[in-house]
């Protein structure tokens, strides 16, 4: 949103030599932009403190306070508002500290008028990309507060009420994702008998369990739009999907019987090499319950026919799994998860299947327009 009144958007130019700020203030002007000018940095908080401005057009060096002190001011009085940096030549190196900063850019001395116009639009472009990606986040977390009382309300008396309980939530998040074959429950059952196996208590086992079978509750503040979209994701519909175990960690750390499993499920995305996310946590930093997770899950994904692909032979994948212990998988769990025969993991899973699934009222997803 601009913040002049008319749909103009106002850029501030600041430079302490008047024919540079004159011909810039007045270029702009010419541009469609409103345009106001100060001659240092003092000068350009006043106005800043009266009005809104969109981007800042402003000279590094320049007397009393410089353009950097001035880019610090402005991140920390007015975060909206973007900055691009006017430098010459021998600065360059002050112009990429300016934008490690907060500077949306830095335009090099001498320039060319078409040049500063330019970089102000990509700038204000930038500027409005991040503005939209703050907005839909404070939305996304206003609405997974608002609209996951009743859920929360659910998962907190887990503890009194019967088994039924987590598996007909659990089903209604397989349901919405077309999953109809029990994965969360049969990757719960995969998980625990895995934690067993590497010698996990069984308070431990019961947290890791939880979980395992909650892992993707985060899913309901994705639009179906991307969670159930056929094709490859674009880059700002993987953003979204990232979000998911964030989302899934505000759930159900605000619920006192679910605060450790929450930890497992903001980390299920994590790598042992640290390439994973939302965090990328590398090695003993991922809670051990996520690391016994993220190898079940893998066997199940692999294992099991999708509408997009068969399932590979557990051989197969008992070998490629072998084969990413060290970087996508920790090697000791891996070492556990190969020590279980096969006979094991098949018998989980025949009985996984055979139950009954539960009909769940529906879990009605967070869409943010």
């Amino acid at each position: 949103m601009s913040a002049a009144l008319g749909g103009k958007q106002r850029v501030l130019v600041v430079d302490d030599e008047e024919p540079i700020r004159g011909m810039l203030a007045h270029y702009l002007e010419r541009q469609g932009y409103d345009t106001s000018a100060a001659g240092d940095g003092s000068q350009a908080l006043e106005l800043l403190g009266r009005s809104q401005f969109d981007l800042v057009l402003s000279d590094v060096r320049m007397p009393g306070m410089d353009g950097l002190a001035l880019l610090g001011e402005i991140v920390r009085r007015h975060p909206d508002t973007g900055v691009l940096m006017l430098t010459g030549c021998e600065d360059v190196g002050m112009a990429v500290a300016a934008m490690k900063a907060g500077a949306l850019d830095y335009v090099l001395k001498p320039f060319r008028l078409d040049e500063v116009g330019a970089s102000v639009r990509g700038a204000l472009e930038r500027r409005g990309q991040a503005l939209s990606r703050a907005e839909h986040l404070r939305r996304l977390e206003e609405a997974v507060r608002r609209q996951t009382v009743e859920l929360q309300a659910t998962l907190a008396h887990l503890e009194e009420a019967s088994e039924s309980t987590l598996d007909a939530l659990v089903s209604a998040l397989d349901a919405r994702e077309h999953e109809t074959r029990a994965h969360s429950k049969r990757v719960g059952e995969y998980t625990v008998r895995l934690a067993r196996e590497m010698g996990v208590d069984e308070a431990g086992v019961e947290t890791i369990r939880r979980g395992a079978m909650l892992h993707d509750i985060g899913k309901i503040g994705i639009p179906d739009r991307i969670l159930l979209k056929p094709g490859q994701l674009s880059e700002s519909e993987w953003r979204e999907m990232r979000r998911h175990p964030q989302i899934g960690y505000w759930i159900l750390s605000g619920v006192e019987p679910l605060r450790e499993a929450a930890e497992m499920v903001l980390c299920h995305h994590e790598r042992f090499d640290g390439r994973g996310y939302p965090r990328g946590l590398k090695g003993e930093a991922i809670v051990l319950g996520a690391r016994i997770f993220s190898v079940m899950d893998c066997w199940d994904a692999m294992t099991s026919d999708r509408p997009y692909h068969r399932g590979v032979s557990w051989e197969e994948a008992r070998r490629e799994i072998d084969a990413h212990a060290g970087s996508q998988f920790d090697p000791e769990v891996v070492k556990a998860f190969l020590a279980v025969p096969v006979h094991v993991w098949l018998e989980i899973r025949d009985r996984t299947l055979a139950e009954p699934q539960r009909t769940p009222r529906e879990i009605v997803p967070l869409v943010l327009t």
